[in-house]
């Protein structure tokens, strides 16, 4: 009973920090800001079974120039998270700079040693509901540089150890990185209202039990 008295104060105070006040999804429509708990967060994902049948990665456009500032959205990645900037010719080609990467705590000087992971991967996202999209949202999901923990620079090698698996199936080797690497899971999957299966709640909830128990904010992208 206690548990269910939790869940419900939750989605009531969940309800409360929503705004506009009319709901497109389940967690609010696009342009809506949540804000909560990171321990309770996890119980406001959505939850559904996962499917993989009908994807591709040609289904998620990308990189795209969404700006047509002659950067792709790899390389604006790459310029926003270089501790020291590389130089930049006008077809947005990156030479020098330096960077680090999160996952396995390597610095990284050259541009072509990084590869841009998506938090949550494509097909994980097909998986939790991105199937259902049109091709224009997932070509902004694949995209998404409007909140900055959707896109990650990170060496080639960690990101091909990640693939496409959850955290119930892997996490970064650097373990310093992982509370905040679950909280950005979190965040992306709150912001484009993925669901998570019955697996990877039980493993987001128990690894973040020893995990600083801070807001998570983000604002709703569909």
């Amino acid at each position: 009973m206690r548990t269910l008295a939790s869940l419900a104060a939750t989605a009531a105070a969940l309800a409360a920090l929503i705004t506009p006040a009319h709901a497109d999804g389940p967690l609010g429509q696009a342009g809506a800001t949540l804000a909560m708990p990171l321990h309770e967060a996890v119980h406001v994902l959505p939850g559904a079974d996962e499917t993989r049948a009908g994807y591709q990665r040609t289904s998620f456009k990308h990189w795209v120039d969404a700006d047509r500032d002659g950067c792709s959205t790899r390389n604006e990645v790459l310029l926003d998270e270089a501790f020291r900037a590389p130089e930049q010719s006008p077809r947005c080609a990156l030479s020098g700079g330096e960077w680090y990467s999160r996952y396995d705590d390597v610095y990284v000087d050259a541009a072509g040693g990084l590869d841009i992971d998506h938090m949550v991967p494509l097909a994980e996202a097909w998986d939790s509901g991105a199937g259902l999209w049109s091709a224009k949202e997932r070509e902004e999901y694949a995209n998404d540089l409007g909140d900055d923990r959707a896109l990650i620079a990170v060496t080639a090698r960690s990101n091909r150890s990640k693939a496409d698996q959850d955290p119930a199936d892997w996490l970064p080797p650097y373990a310093a990185y992982r509370c905040r690497y679950l909280a950005d899971w979190m965040a992306v999957k709150l912001r484009w209202q993925l669901a998570v299966d019955d697996r990877e709640r039980q493993v987001l909830t128990e690894n973040l039990a020893d995990c600083p128990n801070e807001p998570v904010r983000v604002t709703l992208a569909r």
